[in-house]
């Protein structure tokens, strides 16, 4: 039986890297799209890397979703079973500076994608669209979000996002191609970017516990999340397109978390004791040490959206009744894996 082949866009992300990882395991041969850089950026995956002199079923290719020519040469020459398409500009503050590269990528290069995949005429081949709960946007008095709720993206890459979806959905009903969206709440780990608030208040724990002088500065803390384990998800990403039909799939844990929880539970996990004080603009967070109070967290304004989501939580219920598994990680796991790496890589860069 031949070996399944996988082609991964975003291959040196969080989602990319996890998901490598369960592929090989699985005996697939795993490819992935990697941009040409002056300095390497492929820290995630160095580990899983072999050189491919040697007996490797890992490969990786230049290549960018933003030119069509990459997409399709890579695709023509390795002939994929699977395609994920993880590749995003995926930092939604970020849209708002660079929405017209946002969109490009993440939305546009999906299109690329799948046009390659129609002009070559790769009939067997499934498509997996990393989609976003960014495409939901509005709260509508907190309402629960599935796959049949309404989208209102409130950022160019939620804008983004939802044409991906879209195009997605018509490749799959004009051209017959097994394409399949995977509409994911937010999910962390120790591999997220550390300007992700997430990674940002775990990184910034970590080094005051172990003596760290500085001050962190944050946006909304109210802001609530339904936020998973990323090791969870990509084996959901998976399991999506093992189906017999492809369909869309939220994707969530069906739990909401504040930013402020997120803190006390980290800050709880490493022995600290935090207190909150003053409201809005004004509200700080000191860590109390014996008769000690040391101010270590701040608001700025600048950290606000320009048009914020407040609340956003999931209904899972179609993909758990689908593909039969259960995440593994609950919120307090998930926060305690990114305070155990990040205390460990903390030690090391204080040595």
């Amino acid at each position: 039986m031949k070996k399944k082949v996988a082609l991964i866009t975003g291959i040196t992300g969080q989602d990319g890297s996890y998901l490598a990882e369960l592929l090989l395991k699985k005996n697939y041969k795993v490819h992935g799209v990697i941009r040409k850089s002056s300095s390497f950026n492929t820290s995630r995956i160095d580990h899983i890397y072999v050189d491919p002199h040697n007996k490797t079923n890992f490969f990786l290719h230049y290549g960018d979703l933003t030119d069509s020519n990459s997409i399709y040469n890579i695709i023509n020459k390795i002939k994929p079973t699977e395609v994920y398409n993880l590749g995003a500009q995926s930092h939604v503050g970020v849209s708002f500076e660079n929405p017209e590269y946002t969109s490009e990528v993440s939305g546009i290069g999906t299109l690329r994608l799948l046009e390659a995949i129609r002009f070559l005429n790769m009939k067997n081949v499934k498509f997996y669209q990393a989609s976003t709960s960014e495409l939901f946007g509005e709260t509508y008095n907190k309402n629960i979000f599935d796959e049949n709720s309404k989208f209102h993206p409130k950022s160019p890459y939620g804008v983004a996002k939802l044409y991906s979806y879209w195009i997605t959905s018509v490749y799959r009903e004009s051209y017959g191609i097994f394409a399949s969206n995977g509409i994911l709440f937010n999910h962390e780990s120790p591999r997220r970017g550390e300007t992700f608030v997430t990674r940002k208040i775990t990184r910034f724990l970590t080094r005051k516990k172990l003596g760290s002088k500085e001050i962190l500065y944050l946006g909304n803390l109210n802001a609530k999340r339904d936020w998973g384990h990323a090791a969870d998800y990509v084996e959901m990403q998976w399991r999506i397109l093992q189906q017999k039909k492809p369909d869309d799939f939220v994707v969530a844990t069906g739990q909401t978390h504040s930013v402020r929880q997120f803190i006390d539970i980290a800050a709880k996990l490493l022995n600290m004791k935090i207190v909150w004080r003053g409201q809005g603009l004004n509200e700080k967070a000191f860590l109390i040490n014996g008769k000690k109070k040391e101010l270590i967290i701040k608001i700025d304004k600048k950290y606000f959206r320009p048009n914020e989501v407040h609340y956003l939580k999931g209904n899972a219920k179609k993909v758990f009744s689908k593909i039969n598994f259960k995440p593994k990680f609950s919120f307090r796991d998930l926060v305690s894996d990114m305070i155990k790496s990040d205390l460990e890589l903390a030690k090391i860069e204080q040595n």
